[in-house]
């Protein structure tokens, strides 16, 4: 074969190769193209569908429960930690040196004034009380002797049968006599009180504490037999900052009763009521930054007990129409507290507020941002923005069931979903 030949035939090779080359470059190429074309339609039409449809989920009522700002007579409290104290605390201690004969009294006991709570053995001090009053008796005899005498004898003086240096002597001894005779009434007076003191008496209505000395034992004046403590009526001591001090002061002018409530220590529930405050002390703490007062409870029901830690609620006013919303409606935001406010339109709008005080366990006063009769939302807030449309309900309502058409159209959607996924 010539050379021109083979030219010729690597020339016709080179072309069928560029040929089928180009053929399987761009026919699939194209083909492709036209898939991805597709399946992005199919996307953008699904993506727009669904977009739709969350919108229309976005759009939904949001069921919520509301409430109404109402007018009320709110009592303005100030709260404090405080401690029960007895109204009376007695440490009883013998006052006389013996053995204890009888203790008559129950640890734990109520005990009235006079009651009898403990013996000491009082014949030693008998002894000497009856040695008092025989004293006594024998000096009263030898008066009566010195004052018959004197009497007889002043007659005769006049006569010249006594002399005056006599009748000075007999004077001096009846005046000597009576001296003594008083001093005998002391020494008995004396011997009778050594004698009471071997009962021990009961100084007030108090309730006993836990005995420090049995039967049997001898005890001197610095034994401490047993602790009484009255406890009707009792006092706490509370604090509050200094801040409201001129608040009480001014509430407590006048004398005015102002009324105090102990709470135990969760402030869950009162534990006592009737309570009066009695004293504002003279001073602040300058450690604590706080003031001392004293409040007094009847107690009749042993509530409070002494030493016992509780939350005070001082009333020092009361505010008449004051803006009550319940407590759960106010959220905290960055910029304070604020609430979901319902609008005309069945929409919500965040309002700020300002909380003046508490009101009970489950609602606050409102002193700005809010007006009688508006509408707030209580529950459901977390699924709410600015604007968003609500379902209004009332407190303890539920929303009504979806009805048969509902949620057919629901299920169809659903169904729609499913397909466009799977293809």
């Amino acid at each position: 074969m010539s050379r021109f030949w083979k030219i010729a035939l690597i020339v016709i090779a080179v072309i069928v190769v560029v040929a089928i080359g180009f053929r399987l470059l761009h026919t699939p190429a194209a083909t492709s193209g036209r898939h991805r074309h597709g399946a992005s339609a199919d996307a953008s039409a699904d993506s727009s569908k669904s977009g739709q449809a969350g919108q229309d989920k976005d759009n939904a009522p949001v069921p919520v429960t509301v409430e109404p700002v109402v007018s009320e007579s709110v009592p303005i409290y100030l709260t404090g930690l405080g401690t029960v104290q007895a109204l009376n605390t007695v440490t009883i201690s013998s006052q006389v040196a013996g053995q204890m004969m009888s203790i008559n009294f129950t640890e734990g006991q109520s005990v009235k004034k006079g009651d009898l709570l403990a013996q000491i053995d009082p014949r030693t001090f008998q002894a000497n009380y009856d040695q008092a009053v025989a004293k006594q008796k024998q000096d009263q005899a030898l008066l009566a002797t010195a004052q018959s005498t004197l009497k007889r004898n002043q007659a005769l003086v006049a006569s010249g049968y006594v002399a005056a240096l006599d009748m000075d002597t007999y004077r001096n001894n009846v005046g000597q006599l009576v001296a003594t005779v008083a001093a005998d009434e002391a020494a008995m007076h004396s011997a009778k009180v050594q004698l009471d003191f071997t009962r021990i008496i009961a100084p007030c209505d108090c309730v006993t504490g836990i005995r420090s000395v049995d039967p049997g034992n001898v005890v001197t004046t610095t034994t401490a037999i047993v602790t009484l403590t009255q406890v009707h009526p009792i006092y706490v001591i509370f604090y509050l900052p200094e801040q409201n001090l001129e608040t009480v002061r001014n509430a407590f002018k006048g004398g005015a009763q102002l009324e105090v409530a102990a709470l135990d220590r969760t402030d869950s529930h009162p534990l006592a009521g009737g309570g009066v405050l009695q004293v504002i002390d003279n001073q602040i703490d300058t450690t604590t930054g706080t003031f001392k007062l004293r409040a007094q409870f009847p107690n009749a029901d042993n509530v409070l007990w002494p030493g016992q830690f509780v939350n005070v609620q001082l009333k020092v006013s009361t505010t008449a129409g004051g803006l009550v919303i319940p407590a759960q409606a106010v959220q905290r935001g960055p910029d304070g507290d604020y609430v979901y406010q319902l609008q005309d339109d069945q929409t919500v709008k965040m309002q700020p507020v300002t909380v003046a005080n508490e009101v009970g366990a489950s609602k606050v006063m409102i002193s700005k941002g809010l007006a009688v009769g508006e509408q707030v939302v209580t529950e459901g807030q977390f699924r709410l923005k600015p604007g968003s449309k609500v379902q209004a309900l009332k407190p303890g309502e539920v929303p009504a069931a979806p009805s048969a058409a509902e949620l057919q159209k629901s299920k169809q959607n659903g169904q729609k979903g499913g397909r466009r996924g799977g293809g």
